[in-house]
């Protein structure tokens, strides 16, 4: 099954400042205004690496991702980057809350190798479909910097809690935090002992791994892998950085993604007239929509809010969900057909509102923002998420989710620890 192994990290050294200042969220999360903050508060922070800027005087729009290469090789030479001294795992933790709910979290990841497989064989499972410009973009940086520069995250079955328990009891060296943007605290213990490594390879040998977040670079992995033709046995570019977090981990957090029609082709009389044979609809403050969705979700029913600007909006609550079903095209399985988000897109937006194309939806996870954005013509649909079973259910069938159908909560954090793949031993 799943051929994970520690690996020599490369990690930021005292000399390149503080963690604060040098690390920051994934590249797809970052709009170009957050890339130049982050940018602006060190010369090392890791959009320098993962989100290299073109100049007005390149030749190619391929010569960035040379740039973020030389950048890369200069900060190992200033040891500003420098590789951990014998392989390790890493413990991950990040503590966070969510809004609306009192409890704090806590998520432990194992980041660490994981050989890279096409999804056919059924050791490494996508639950969500991709977009392939972003994957383009992805492999230009690999192949220039030969170095996996940010984490992306895995789910392993654990029903017991044992493997989690295993992670967690793991001897580690000398612990680093800090603090992100967000709020959340983050910490990275290095787990270099042998029989400790061993034991963690073994135990994660037998599962299976799904792909949480990060299915654009893990595509870009195997096409990385896949130009290199056969080779006799393993070689650096068969492995990727991830994060490894149990399913049973207690820590763990989905939260929805909203959708925003930019131009509703239709008149609110019109929606309205289109959308009732299929939800009871009922008035609601957009600000009140989200503990409304919420408490329907939590009745056994799928329902959506709809912000159309100011004070109006409408809850949309399903009449007749195998009928909602049934109307989703295309040989899928019952369970993807009755997901909320595969009723919105291919009912509600395609067949109901005659809404089409990926351009024509803006994606939020604020649920204010996305209020925000309704009216003048626009309309912001506010989501449940879909549940890890979910997930698991839909990618154990072979089959995807569409486009952002899952946001775990938080994102991995850039800049703790990356890794060369000329460091592969």
């Amino acid at each position: 099954m799943a051929t994970i192994r520690p690996f020599r990290g490369l990690r930021y050294s005292d000399k390149a400042g503080a963690l604060e200042k040098l690390t920051a969220p994934p590249y797809d999360v970052l709009s170009p205004e957050q890339r130049d903050e982050y940018a602006a508060r060190s010369p090392f922070n890791v959009v320098h690496l993962t989100l290299p800027e073109s100049q007005p005087d390149d030749r190619s729009k391929y010569i960035k991702y040379a740039r973020s290469a030389a950048l890369l090789a200069e900060w190992r030479r200033q040891q500003d980057l420098t590789p951990e001294s014998k392989p390790a795992f890493y413990r991950y933790n990040q503590w966070f809350q969510i809004p609306n709910v009192p409890d704090r979290f806590d998520r432990t990841a194992l980041i660490a190798l994981i050989k890279t497989e096409p999804y056919e064989k059924g050791i490494v499972l996508p639950h969500e479909q991709t977009f392939p410009k972003h994957k383009e973009d992805r492999l230009r940086i690999l192949e220039a910097t030969r170095a996996h520069l940010e984490c992306i995250f895995g789910l392993f079955e654990d029903p017991n809690r044992s493997i989690h328990s295993a992670i967690t009891a793991a001897p580690a060296a000398a612990r680093i935090d800090t603090g992100s943007d967000d709020g959340v605290r983050h910490s990275l213990e290095p787990i270099n002992d042998p029989a400790a490594t061993q034991e963690l390879s073994s135990l994660l040998a037998d599962r299976k791994v799904w792909i949480a977040d990060g299915h654009h670079r893990y595509e870009t992995a195997c096409t990385f892998r896949e130009g290199l033709g056969p080779r006799d046995g393993l070689i650096a570019e068969d492995f990727m950085m991830m994060a490894l977090s149990s399913m049973s981990d207690p820590g763990l957090v989905l939260l929805p993604t909203h959708r925003i029609v930019n131009n509703l082709p239709v008149s609110r009389d019109e929606l309205v007239s289109r959308l009732q044979p299929h939800f009871d609809l009922k008035e609601a403050d957009p600000s009140h929509v989200i503990p409304l969705i919420e408490q329907l979700r939590d009745h056994g029913k799928m329902a959506f809010g709809l912000a159309l600007g100011g004070r109006d909006g409408l809850v949309l609550v399903e009449k007749d969900p195998s009928a909602l079903a049934a109307m989703v095209p295309g040989d899928f399985s019952v369970a993807l057909k009755k997901l909320d988000v595969s009723i919105l897109h291919s009912v509600v937006f395609e067949q109901l509102l005659g809404v089409n194309g990926h351009d024509a939806i803006s994606y939020t996870r604020d649920a204010h923002e996305a209020i925000h954005m309704a009216g003048h013509g626009s309309a912001a649909f506010l989501m449940n998420p879909p549940t890890v079973d979910d997930m698991r259910t839909i990618a154990l069938g072979g089959e995807k989710m569409p486009q952002k159908s899952t946001y775990y909560y938080p994102k991995i954090l850039s800049g703790l620890v990356l890794w060369s793949l000329n460091d592969f031993a």
